[in-house]
């Protein structure tokens, strides 16, 4: 991993990020407010009270920031399929032709499944230009799941190939990488206590030190060196810090965020945790963790497990916030 190297990150006036999918949608969420968030929870369509928004297991965020410039939009990571988020996405609203780009996170199904149908669905009308932003060319391993108990079967891989033929060029970022608006952190640096808690395997690779599976050829736990975190540096607030699945621990995309932004007050911290299969006392850990970090707003989506939610609403009434498949919170109000 290359060492972390500080940059000028951008700044923008405000930024809202919309939740295009996520596991479900409850048509009667209630509306709340809290003071550092503006939030806004959809309900019926009523543009078509004959559709309804879809929840399925993945996640795929709107990203919209202002600045002097202007407004910038993205897309971060694409859900599970195609249908859903093309589903969601036409009725939120939302054009794609605005997008100035999209962003994977790393490369697990959930993230990337909708990605190629999405794009071929909406080719015509998008930029001509338009780029993928990835954190390595490890985004594009095939990667396997299965326990010690069952066999191991394959959970594919994104196909950089079915990409270049849309026209849409991959940027690897493996190194913070400043956009128009956000910056990605790059390799995410593994300083704290956390660990890649249990997931998917990969094929081994080539090094200069070979464990033991490896010389075997079995599969190895995937160590997620193409995670990047998205974050935004919001005038007067802070650091905004969207972890999509923290495979790499929140704490550590935080951190990494941190220490190449030069910005160390947190204003927010956003998106899947991975902590639904994390031990209790690592779950009361990372609470700590964040506590330290005193962020304004906390809001888990996705990945991070019910036990971390509930210890939040006990621990950190104040920040949490709760999410809906269609929800829009705006920072810098």
């Amino acid at each position: 991993m290359k060492p972390l190297q500080p940059f000028s990150a951008p700044t923008v006036g405000s930024l809202s990020v919309r939740v295009v999918v996520d596991s479900v949608f409850d048509q009667f969420m209630p509306k709340a407010t809290h003071p550092m968030v503006a939030i806004e929870h959809v309900g019926r369509i009523r543009s078509n009270l004959n559709s309804t928004l879809a929840g399925e297991w993945g996640l795929s965020l709107h990203l919209e920031s202002r600045d002097t410039t202007g407004t910038n939009q993205y897309l971060l990571d694409f859900g599970y399929t195609p249908e859903v988020l093309v589903r969601n996405f036409s009725l939120l609203g939302i054009e794609p032709e605005r997008l100035d780009g999209l962003i994977l996170s790393h490369g697990h199904r959930d993230h990337y499944g909708g990605l190629t149908g999405f794009v071929s669905h909406y080719r015509e009308c998008m930029r001509k230009d338009l780029r993928l932003f990835v954190g390595g060319k490890e985004a594009f391993r095939e990667k396997w799941v299965g326990s010690r108990d069952e066999e191991p079967a394959s959970w594919g891989a994104l196909d950089p190939a079915a990409l270049h033929v849309t026209g849409v060029e991959t940027v690897c970022c493996d190194a913070a990488h400043a956009l128009r608006g956000p910056f990605t952190t790059g390799n995410i640096a593994r300083r704290s206590f956390e660990r890649v808690l249990p997931n998917t395997l990969v094929e081994p690779t080539p090094s200069d030190h070979f464990s033991e599976d490896e010389r075997r050829g079995r599969l190895v736990p995937d160590r997620h060196p193409d995670e990047h975190a998205t974050c935004y540096v919001v005038q007067g607030r802070g650091l905004v810090v969207i972890s999509s699945c923290s495979h790499c621990g929140v704490i550590n995309a935080i951190r990494t965020a941190m220490a190449v932004s030069g910005i160390n007050k947190l204003h927010a911290v956003l998106g899947g945790f991975h902590l639904g299969v994390a031990p209790p006392d690592y779950v009361e850990h990372t609470i700590a963790e964040l506590k330290a970090l005193q962020p304004d707003v906390v809001i888990p989506m996705h990945c991070t497990g019910r036990h971390f939610i509930a210890k939040m609403r006990t621990e950190m009434p104040g920040q949490l916030v709760d999410w809906n498949t269609g929800s829009r919170f705006t920072f810098g109000i």
